[in-house]
């Protein structure tokens, strides 16, 4: 089992549980006592989780937005999956919003690869795009980040999606559904979705299946203005099947 992998066991264990030993980490894993330490040090250093004595306990409270550390633990074969999809789907020469999110981080490594202009929404993808040499070419919009993601949002940020057009908008999101459309856990995140979602041409929608059929907080709107929803094949079939009823054409990767 690699670090990652067993980070992310690790990691879904103490949330579900609410806390756990070193001992019981380490029977569900396989690892030493030792090493289990040490993995459980370097999540706490994230802010993935609170370490107490003897083990560790969970940071989230029902209802919130799991820290962005722990979420690019979760599924990440997926996410590059979708990734190279997403990628694929875009052609040279393209203008790209690239919102926030580990699966849009994902897709900033391949973006910057390629002979495109991209403003991204975040500053970790930001920080992806702005390494050089690179063929992209890089806008960065105003601001303010949010949290450890580095979201963009706030006034400068919707003024800087209001003046400009985009060939594709590449979406994350917290949860979608044909029912209650596509939703995000921050009002703010909402409304710079909104936005960046007029701003452009095409919608891509980039998600893991594990989003869809949730519905988070803040509205952001209905599935129809999405026009291709780039997921995985743990996608529940039946969302599938009704997303596709309302126009979205779906790519499982």
């Amino acid at each position: 089992m690699s670090n990652a992998d067993r980070h992310a066991m690790i990691a879904q264990a103490v949330r579900e549980s609410g806390s756990s030993t070193v001992q019981e980490l380490a029977a569900l894993t396989g690892a030493s006592e030792m090493t289990i330490r040490r993995d459980l040090d370097a999540l706490a250093a994230q802010g993935v989780l609170e370490r107490v004595r003897g083990g560790a306990r969970t940071l989230l409270l029902r209802g919130e937005e799991p820290p962005f550390a722990l979420r690019a633990h979760k599924a990440v074969d997926a996410k590059r999956r979708i990734a190279a999809e997403v990628s694929a789907l875009i052609a040279d020469g393209e203008t790209v919003l690239l919102d926030s999110g580990t699966t849009c981080l994902e897709i900033a490594h391949l973006l910057r690869r390629r002979p495109v202009t991209v403003m991204a929404l975040s500053l970790q993808a930001v920080h992806v795009l702005a390494e050089v040499p690179a063929p992209v070419k890089l806008m960065v919009p105003g601001g303010q980040p949010r949290a450890a993601e580095g979201a963009l949002t706030g006034p400068l940020t919707l003024a800087s999606l209001a003046a400009l057009r985009f060939d594709t908008a590449v979406m994350g999101c917290c949860g979608l559904s044909a029912a209650e459309g596509l939703t995000a856990y921050d009002l703010d995140d909402a409304a710079v979705k909104k936005a960046a979602i007029a701003s452009a041409r095409r919608v891509v929608l980039a998600t893991d299946g594990s989003k869809l059929g949730h519905t988070a907080y803040a509205y952001v709107g209905p599935s129809t203005l999405l026009h291709t929803l780039v997921t995985d094949a743990s996608a529940p079939k039946d969302e599938v099947t009704a997303l596709e009823a309302t126009g979205v054409v779906v790519q499982a990767v």
